[in-house]
């Protein structure tokens, strides 16, 4: 790629205006201050790849006076392209460049061997090649950028980082998309509703929870008791649970998205879907024994949330009347494949924490970690002395290194303190720990360190607390 020039036409005379303010300030004792100026961003190159994923890198130039701190951000930006599936057979790019090397004397010696890539290396975005018929393997530097991380990574390799692309496209910028679906969003521009439907229901049968609106996001819906929650389409019919039929746990396609239902023993029951739904849905218990509360919350975009609530109010549910097709007041017998009820499983003998509530604690841990984050727990491991939970990002609040999608957060021991829960939302404040020899790169979660549900709350209060963090 030709390399640009350095003051770009468009803004020569601009920059001829610059230097003589400049020259003029000189002359009169004045120093400059402030950071230097960017030229703008030169084009896009050529993807790194002719088929499948590759690299497009872009660039700009800091211009300094003499006194003048450095610019802020960065000189180049890197983003993902994506170009037709190679043909079937086609070789890897990573197989590619191992090949180079084969029938190449290497190791100081006149012996060639044959080079297939290694996967099993400390730094992935290295060139490892294993020789093919022996027990060793060889690094040849780095790898060509837009080269994957690993087989079937979303990571690709760029200046032997491992980065993988944002919302917004770009390799490593951590950029997410919010609750309301914007890329780098703040959750302002929709509405978080959170109820519990508490009515005990005068007779068994199907009874209305709630309308969940057309653009509904992050749809999260649990109870604990042997009712059962039944989603109906906005055409009438049955998504799980209807007409007395009991539905298996597992994935269901409705209203342009996948919902999750879950049931185990406890009994707890559990809808979840991500969304946005592309119509309505309507939420229905259909109640055996009297309700102990349904909790249920979704995102919605504010412009849609007065028509939602002028529905609700319109089809009179403030009363929550029951849905049109009743049933006989003598309900047939429940379903056999209800779950019978379990004893309650005792608590983990685990000692209370400290309480760590308040102001300062907040401020201190977000200030002295490496990462916060919004994450929502996909579950617990518990070994040897620690406990693993597996978390997906949702929204990232400071990091000082690219995060992935999904990560592992250690804690220190089996009650560790405060305990996350799975299927829930939290603020973490995690810091990373690399053991000396470099074969360990985690983060951790501190005894009594900072993790609190998430909430519209907790994120205004981590969002002020970022502003008073010395620099």
């Amino acid at each position: 790629m030709d390399s640009a020039p350095l003051f770009p036409r468009p803004r020569l005379f601009q920059n001829l205006l610059l230097l003589l303010w400049a020259l003029l300030n000189c002359g009169l004792g004045v120093s400059a201050q402030g950071p230097g100026e960017w030229t703008p961003w030169v084009s896009w190159t050529r993807c790194s790849s002719s088929c499948g994923r590759g690299v497009s890198v872009r660039s700009r130039r800091c211009l300094r006076l003499p006194g003048e701190d450095p610019c802020w951000g960065d000189s180049h930006e890197y983003r993902l392209c994506q170009l037709p599936d190679c043909p079937p057979g086609a070789v890897p790019f990573r197989d590619l460049q191992c090949a180079l090397y084969n029938g190449r004397p290497v190791l100081g010696t006149q012996k060639t061997y044959q080079w297939v890539p290694f996967h099993g290396a400390p730094n992935q975005c290295d060139l490892n090649c294993l020789a093919e018929g022996h027990a060793f393997y060889h690094s040849f530097g780095r790898v060509l950028d837009g080269t994957a991380c690993s087989p079937g990574a979303q990571g690709v390799c760029v200046a032997g980082r491992c980065l993988s692309p944002g919302c917004d496209g770009l390799l490593g910028s951590g950029a997410l998309e919010d609750r309301c679906g914007r890329c780098g969003g703040a959750n302002d521009s929709c509405l978080f509703v959170q109820r519990v439907f508490r009515d005990a229901g005068a007779f068994a049968g199907y009874w209305n929870v709630t309308l969940i609106p057309e653009g509904a996001r992050h749809i999260r819906v649990a109870h604990r008791s042997r009712n059962h929650l039944a989603l109906m389409g906005g055409d009438g019919r049955y998504v799980l649970n209807g007409d007395w039929a009991v539905s298996p746990p597992g994935t269901y396609e409705a209203a342009g998205t996948h919902v999750v239902y879950t049931r185990d023993t406890g009994p707890q029951e559990t809808l979840q879907a991500a969304g946005p739904t592309s119509h309505n849905l309507l939420l229905q218990v259909l109640l055996q024994e009297p309700n102990p509360g349904i909790e249920f919350e979704f995102w919605l975009p504010q412009e849609r949330y007065s028509p939602f609530q002028a529905r609700v109010q319109a089809l009179g549910w403030p009363l929550r009347q029951p849905q049109p097709r009743e049933v006989e007041p003598q309900p047939p017998a429940a379903p056999a494949v209800i779950p019978a009820r379990t004893p309650t499983l005792a608590p983990d003998p685990c000692p209370p924490c400290p309480d760590t509530r308040g102001r300062a604690h907040r401020l201190l841990h977000y200030c002295g970690s490496d990462f916060v984050f919004q994450a929502r727990v996909l579950g617990r491991h518990r070994q040897a002395q620690e406990t693993r939970y597996e978390v997906r990002i949702q929204l990232v609040y400071k990091n000082r290194s690219p995060l992935r999608a999904r990560e592992y957060v250690w804690a220190p021991g089996h009650c560790p303190c405060p305990m996350l829960a799975p299927h829930r939302d939290y603020l973490l404040a995690v810091q990373r720990l690399v053991s000396p020899n470099g074969t360990q790169d985690r983060l951790l979660l501190p005894h009594a360190g900072y993790a609190r549900p998430w909430s519209p709350a907790e994120d205004s209060r981590i969002r002020l607390t970022a502003r008073r963090c010395p620099i």
